[in-house]
């Protein structure tokens, strides 16, 4: 009887084992950006009847259970966007099929699955030999530059090079987490923390947190956090994450391993 006991002990726990395994690793999946969201920066999905929309620098790729819609190709082009919400429209066609698109920051919870995305999408498309339009809605995200997702350290403030000198104790850094569109690090002088917002273009850092610690006389914290707060667009190149706006360049971090 001891025997059976530690047997059925043991298949429950490797059960249990093998379950939780598969939860993990379907968690970090989903959250992960790849190769293929440098080239898709934007995707959404419907249900009934079910659809999918890829938004990328060079294509916009339609796909869908509708006949005669299964998949569509349209070249990529610029949205028009709303003066006074974020909004886009992309109006799209080919020899074959008219479409518009339109996608608002706006809470969006799938119809199936329940999962919350922060942008809503309607679509419509028909075939040009069609009178009928196919309207559909559904929910999308933007799948931030998983390039981003590093350590950086501080080189270049307001156009000029920083040294040691300038802060208390080590150089600002920054940690980016681009799965969870958030950053931790060292300001100089505290401890900080806040998010990220991402759209294609467009990088924010926001909701800025730090310790408060007083800063000694000539802490360049505060113009630093400034400057990080200002900044609307990013590159990347030579391992260095630069930081402007539309009026000048702010920040240069060199990564580090």
């Amino acid at each position: 009887m001891k025997n059976i006991f530690a047997i059925l002990l043991l298949l429950v726990v490797l059960t249990s084992c093998k379950s939780t395994a598969g939860k993990d690793s379907n968690t970090a999946s989903s959250g992960i950006s790849t190769e293929e969201d440098l080239q898709y920066y934007f995707k959404a999905t419907g249900n009934e009847p079910f659809w999918g929309i890829k938004i990328g620098r060079d294509q916009i790729v339609f796909t869908s259970l509708i006949p005669g819609k299964e998949s569509i190709t349209f070249s990529h082009t610029e949205p028009i966007k709303a003066m006074d919400a974020n909004v886009k429209m992309y109006k799209l066609s080919n020899e074959k099929t008219t479409a518009t698109v339109s996608i608002q920051q706006l809470e969006c919870q799938d119809s199936m699955s329940g999962a919350i995305f922060p942008y809503s999408v309607k679509a419509e498309i028909k075939n040009n030999s069609e009178l009928d339009t196919q309207k559909l809605s559904g929910c999308g995200k933007y799948y931030t530059d998983y390039r981003l997702h590093d350590i950086w350290v501080l080189e270049e403030l307001n156009g000029y090079k920083v040294f040691a000198t300038d802060f208390q104790k080590e150089m600002p850094r920054i940690e980016i987490n681009s799965a969870e569109n958030r950053f931790m690090g060292y300001g100089g002088c505290n401890s900080i923390t806040g998010q990220i917002f991402y759209e294609k273009d467009l990088l924010r850092f926001s909701k800025v947190v730090s310790t408060l610690m007083a800063c000694p006389q000539g802490n360049k914290e505060g113009e630093f956090l400034k400057a990080l707060q200002s900044s609307t667009t990013y590159s990347l190149e030579n391992n260095q994450l630069i930081l402007s706006n539309p009026s000048s360049r702010l920040i240069v971090f060199k990564k580090v391993d």
